[in-house]
């Protein structure tokens, strides 16, 4: 599912559509956004359409996040794409993991728009 807003693009990559659809209606009017339900898939998604920004739940089907993480930043075409873990899981060992898996933010849900667009601004400044 794709929607259209500017021409800054966000995966969103959660197993979970509620979690998608939620983040693309906080988003969607800001930002062109692209959906992974796994972490195979956000790594195919991310080479084929390179996005400016990646949302990454940790807990997923298949390849987690951790590895679909290390996976896009392994990749030379990949590898400076933004990826912020956006999780349930609010541990400082969570955290601290998915940076030495090349993350570069962390969120934990529940989020606020405000929270999410701060961390988004970050990376992508002066699009949202």
């Amino acid at each position: 599912m794709v929607s259209s807003g500017s021409s800054k693009r966000i995966l969103i990559a959660d197993d979970e559509a509620d979690i998608r659809l939620l983040i693309n209606r906080m988003l969607g009017k800001d930002y062109t956004i692209l959906e992974a339900a796994d972490g195979d898939e956000a790594v195919k998604v991310a080479r084929v359409q390179k996005p400016d920004l990646i949302l990454m739940d940790i807990m997923m089907p298949g390849s987690d996040g951790y590895s679909a993480c290390y996976a896009i930043k392994a990749d030379p075409a990949t590898k400076s794409i933004p990826v912020i873990m956006v999780t349930g899981i609010g541990h400082k060992l969570n955290e601290k993991f998915s940076a030495e898996m090349g993350a570069d933010g962390y969120v934990t849900k529940p989020f606020s728009l405000e929270k999410l667009m701060g961390v988004i601004d970050k990376f992508l400044p002066g699009t949202g």
